[in-house]
C-alpha cells in the first residue's frame, strides 16, 4: 500500500488482537483446497475451494482455513428458494477463519467429499502479505452470487494480493466454477504439488471391498447393536485380519453416523470406546491402502464447443454446439465424480436440407447416480428443463422432467434404473411417465461407453421407445471424439415411424 500511494511513512498502529492471531497462525505457506462434488447435493456438485494457511507445525491439521461462503443453511430452506437467492445475490457472503480439521470434518466426513490439496508457490513474505489483507476483511461481508462472486472468486483476490504479477481473475468473465479456479492456478504456474484425502464414504467403500462377502453386514450389525464386538473377537471362524477390518469399518461407520446426527452422543461414545478397545486388542494389521483417483486438475475444463456431422434417416446433417458448463455422463469422466452430470445452457444447432434447426437447448440438467452399497443405500435422481427432439413428433419441444431411481456399480461399469415423470409443450401440454435402464462402462481413462433405453407412456395412450448409445474417446485432456447413435419412435400426425441418427462429434473444452 505504501509503495502504491507513494507515502514514505504510515502512522504506526498497534492491534493486540491481530498480533495474537498472527502469533497463533505463524503463516509460512498457502495451500489451495478443493473439496470435490457431493454425490447427492445439487448445491455442491460444482465442488468448492478455500485456502489453508500453513504454519510451522508438522501436522497440517493444525493449520487454519480461510473460507468464503453464503450465510445460509440450504438444509433448512426450500431448495428452489435457496437456488434463486444464491443466483441473484439474496445472501451475504462471509469470511471465516477456522482450524483446518474443522473444515475436514465438515467436507470429508459429514458431506462425503474427497479433498484435494494443491500446495502453492508462495513465499513466507507473500503469505504474510495475503494474511494482512485477510485480516483487513475481518467482520466484513458482501453479496454472494452463486455463479460469479462466490467462494472461489474471493479466494482469487487473496492470491493476487499475495503476488502482484499473477492475474487469476482475468480467466473469468461470466462464471467462476471452483474447479476452473484450480485450472487457472495451474495455468499461472503456482502449483507445486497435490495431496489427496479420501472421504469417509471412500474409506468405507474400501472396507466393503476388503471384507469377505459373509462379513460385509457385520459393521452395520455392530453399529446397530445387533451384535457386540465380543461376538467378532470370539468367533474362531473369522481370521484375524478380517476381524481387524470389521472393527475398523465399524468405527468409521459409527463416526459417519455421528456426523449425520443419526446416533445419540452417549451411544456413540459407549460404542466408540468398545470398538476401539476391541480393535487395539488385535494388534497392528495391514494398512488400509486407498488408491489415489484421477486428479480433478487433469480432467476436462468446463466450457465445451462441439462440431460434428452424421446422418439422420439417410440424410446428411451438420452439427454445431456450445455449453458454458460443465459436465455430462457422455463426457470423459476422468477426474470427475462418477455418475454425476450438471449442465447449464447446452445449445446445439443442426443443418440439413438447407435448413437450420435447434437440436437441443438445455436450460438445466442435473443427474446424480449414486451407486448403492452395503453401507450406503442412496437413491439416484435426475432432472432436466429445456428443449429437445425426443417427443412423439419430430419437432423441438420444451420438456421438463424430474426422475428417481437406483444405481449399482463395480470397477468396470455402473447400471441404473430410473422412473421419470415428464411433460412437454407442443401445441398443448402433454404428460408422460418414462422408465429407463442404462449402463456406463468407464473402466479406462481414455474411453467410455454409455447405453440407455427408455420407454414412455403418454397420457393420450401412445407409447414410445428411445435408445441412445454413445462411445467417447479422450484424445487429450481437453479434446474428445464422440460417436453417437439415436433411435426414436415417432407418432407424427398419427403416422408411426422410426428415426435413426448416426453422429460423430469433435468436442473441445476450454
Amino acid at each position: 500500500m505504501a509503495e502504491q500511494l507513494n507515502i514514505a511513512h504510515f502512522p504506526k498502529v498497534e492491534c493486540k488482537e491481530y498480533d495474537k492471531v498472527l502469533e497463533r497462525l505463524n503463516p509460512k505457506s498457502v495451500t489451495l483446497v478443493f473439496p470435490s462434488a457431493h454425490i447427492n447435493s445439487p448445491a455442491s456438485m460444482f465442488g468448492h475451494t478455500f485456502l489453508r494457511i500453513n504454519s510451522a507445525y508438522d501436522s497440517k491439521l493444525l493449520s487454519y482455513a480461510v473460507n468464503y461462503a453464503a450465510d445460509a443453511d440450504p438444509d433448512k430452506e426450500n431448495g428452489a428458494i435457496f437456488a434463486i437467492k444464491g443466483l441473484f445475490g439474496g445472501y451475504f457472503g462471509k469470511y471465516s477463519l477456522l482450524p483446518y480439521y474443522d473444515k475436514l470434518k465438515e467436507y470429508r466426513d459429514s458431506e462425503q467429499r474427497d479433498i484435494w490439496e494443491y500446495d502453492l508457490d508462495l513465499s513466507e513474505e507473500e503469505t504474510l502479505k495475503m494474511f494482512k489483507h485477510i485480516w483487513e476483511l475481518n467482520e466484513t461481508h458482501s453479496y454472494y452470487y452463486f455463479f460469479t462472486e462466490n467462494c472461489s472468486y474471493n479466494m482469487l483476490w487473496f492470491l493476487e494480493t499475495a503476488r502482484e504479477n499473477i492475474h487469476l481473475r482475468e480467466y473469468f468473465n461470466y462464471q467462476v466454477i471452483p474447479l476452473e479456479t484450480v485450472h487457472a492456478t495451474k495455468a499461472e504456474g503456482i502449483i507445486n504439488g497435490s495431496f489427496y484425502r479420501p472421504s469417509k464414504r471412500t474409506t468405507l467403500l474400501k472396507y466393503e471391498e476388503l471384507l469377505y462377502e459373509e462379513y460385509k453386514t457385520m459393521p452395520l450389525s455392530l453399529v446397530n447393536s445387533d451384535i457386540t464386538e465380543q461376538d467378532v473377537i470370539n468367533n474362531i471362524n473369522i481370521d484375524i485380519q478380517q476381524k481387524r477390518y470389521i472393527l475398523e469399518a465399524s468405527i468409521e461407520l459409527l463416526e459417519y453416523k455421528m456426523s449425520k446426527s443419526k446416533i445419540k452422543k452417549e451411544d456413540y461414545l459407549k460404542l466408540f470406546h468398545a470398538f476401539s478397545k476391541a480393535r487395539a486388542s488385535l494388534g497392528q494389521g495391514e494398512k488400509l491402502n486407498i488408491n489415489t483417483p484421477p486428479n480433478p486438475i487433469d480432467g476436462h475444463q468446463a466450457i465445451r464447443a462441439s462440431i460434428g456431422g452424421g446422418f439422420r434417416e439417410g440424410k446428411s446433417i451438420g452439427l454445431l454446439g456450445i455449453r458454458p458448463a460443465y459436465h455430462d455422463l457422455q463426457d470423459s469422466g476422468y477426474g470427475f465424480l462418477r455418475g454425476t452430470q450438471i449442465e447449464f445452457l447446452d445449445f446445439e444447432l443442426s443443418y440439413s436440407n438447407r435448413k437450420t434447426e435447434v437440436e437441443k437447448a438445455t436450460i438445466l440438467s442435473i443427474t446424480s447416480l449414486a451407486q448403492r452399497s452395503q453401507f450406503f443405500e442412496n437413491l439416484s435422481w435426475r432432472t432436466k428443463f429445456g428443449w429437445d427432439r425426443n417427443s412423439l413428433d419430430a419437432t423441438t419441444n420444451f420438456i421438463g422432467t424430474v426422475g428417481i431411481g437406483l444405481s449399482w456399480g463395480n470397477e468396470f461399469a455402473y447400471i441404473y434404473m430410473m422412473t421419470d415423470p415428464l411433460f412437454y409443450f407442443d401445441k398443448k401440454t402433454t404428460s408422460a411417465l418414462g422408465g429407463s435402464i442404462g449402463i456406463v462402462f468407464d473402466k479406462y481413462r481414455y474411453m467410455s461407453t454409455s447405453i440407455e433405453a427408455t420407454r414412455r407412456w403418454y397420457d393420450n395412450g401412445d407409447t414410445q421407445y428411445l435408445m441412445n448409445i454413445s462411445q467417447n474417446f479422450r484424445v487429450s485432456q481437453n479434446v474428445q471424439i464422440k460417436f453417437n447413435y439415436d433411435y426414436k419412435e415417432r407418432n407424427d400426425f398419427e403416422i408411426q415411424s422410426n428415426e435413426n441418427s448416426f453422429k460423430v462429434y469433435l468436442n473441445y473444452y476450454f
